[in-house]
């Protein structure tokens, strides 16, 4: 597993999220927000969020070298968010995905980290084209994948979805 890909902002350090970081991911996919818009994982325990980390977010770094990173902020070494790209089944391209915990949202980090991602993927990874998928009623995240540049590209049923969710994509032509 390459835990060497660290990226920079100006104000912001992500790295591979870690088993390390289980108390931390427990307490932010138990947010109201996570909960409202993403999902209910059921992790009820420090435990199960690190078993939650193993599962889900180890495989896929160390199957294609990138996945879930935690949003650290410099000033003070606080772990905010988490930002990262997704290879999802039945997603065209790399599905990039954000969460913040609620004291540091509106504040611009957001954008700040998954631009960083977005450059990533496109610059270095040379992905053609770039997912976000998100709730119809999250307001925020649609703003700020529309802020990346990304354009709504429909609905589709996402997984074991009841409802619909919103595809917005960004779609770089290949060279020809």
């Amino acid at each position: 597993m390459d835990l060497s890909r660290i990226f920079e902002t100006e104000r912001l350090i992500l790295r591979p999220t870690t088993t390390e970081d289980a108390a931390f991911i427990y307490e932010l996919l138990n947010t109201p927000k996570w909960l409202q818009f993403i999902g209910d994982r059921n992790i009820t325990s420090v435990e199960e969020a690190e078993q939650y980390i193993i599962d889900k977010m180890l495989p896929q770094l160390e199957r294609l070298g990138f996945s879930n990173n935690c949003v650290i902020r410099k000033e003070d070494g606080a772990k905010i968010g988490t930002c990262g790209l997704y290879d999802r089944e039945g997603v065209e391209g790399l599905d990039i995905g954000f969460a913040f915990l609620p004291q540091y949202e509106n504040k611009g980090y957001g954008f700040e980290a998954a631009s960083r991602i977005m450059k990533f993927a496109l610059e270095e990874l040379e992905v053609r084209t770039v997912a976000g998928i998100t709730s119809r009623e999250n307001l925020a995240s649609q703003k700020l994948l529309k802020k990346l540049g990304m354009k709504f590209s429909g609905e589709i049923n996402y997984q074991d979805d009841q409802e619909k969710s919103f595809l917005f994509r960004l779609s770089v032509p290949g060279d020809q």
